[in-house]
């Protein structure tokens, strides 16, 4: 497989496959099109030129999985993502809603050298903005045991560890409740209904909408 055959959005694909199944546990077409919001001829289509090119397996009715060689570019441009959107945040102080489109533009342009001194300048960090692991430059994803904040009980403890970077809305509202990684949370209340979720942060007490809490990923205290 030449790495010249490979373009931008082929990277986008082989990316959006690796988070399905980190996330779904599978990637199929139709999850596959909504991902990358085209339609699922377009996605088949493609998903074709990937497997000639050895980088994505496809069985009907089983779905879509990577090769060794789409994983590793699954990874490495996760890496370069989150580099990114750290060094973006970190040295340049772009706030943490704006850095994933700025990342989603640079992470296919930057070279091995760049990523290597990025990776330095920043003293080699293991998480972006958004509490997201950042692979090592052997391309070692560390797993890690979090639960979503939603599946929780009143009277739980724990630290948010990691929310999504994709959707500036959200990032903005959590940013306003201080609700970033690393923040300590006790669960006083929950609203019945689908009511809010009542975190006791600081002696505060915060208010978080469902639909925001079931995004957020979190570590037990145990």
């Amino acid at each position: 497989m030449i790495r010249s055959k490979i373009s931008s959005i082929m990277e986008d694909y082989i990316k959006a496959i690796f988070n399905l199944i980190q996330k779904e546990g599978k990637a199929n077409i139709n999850d596959l099109a909504k991902s990358m919001n085209v339609s699922a001829p377009t996605v088949t289509q493609m998903v074709k030129r990937l497997v000639d090119l050895k980088l994505v397996r496809h069985e009907p009715y089983k779905g879509v999985s990577l090769t060794a060689s789409g994983d590793k570019m699954a990874l490495e441009t996760i890496r370069h993502h989150r580099l990114l959107e750290q060094y973006l945040y970190e040295a340049l102080g772009v706030p943490w809603d704006k850095v994933h489109s700025e990342a989603e533009k640079l992470e296919h342009v930057i070279s091995e050298d760049l990523e290597k001194r990025i990776a330095e300048a920043l003293n080699n960090p293991t998480h972006d903005p958004h509490g997201s692991p950042i692979p090592s430059k052997d391309l070692v994803l560390e797993s890690e045991d979090l639960c979503l904040l939603t599946e929780l009980a009143a009277g739980s403890r724990g630290i948010i560890s990691e929310v999504p970077d994709e959707d500036p809305k959200l990032l903005r509202y959590l940013d306003e409740l201080g609700l970033k990684p690393d923040t300590a949370f006790i669960i006083k209340k929950i609203e019945p209904y689908g009511g809010s979720i009542i975190l006791q942060i600081d002696k505060n007490d915060v208010y978080v909408g469902s639909e925001a809490a079931s995004q957020i990923r979190v570590k037990i205290n145990k």
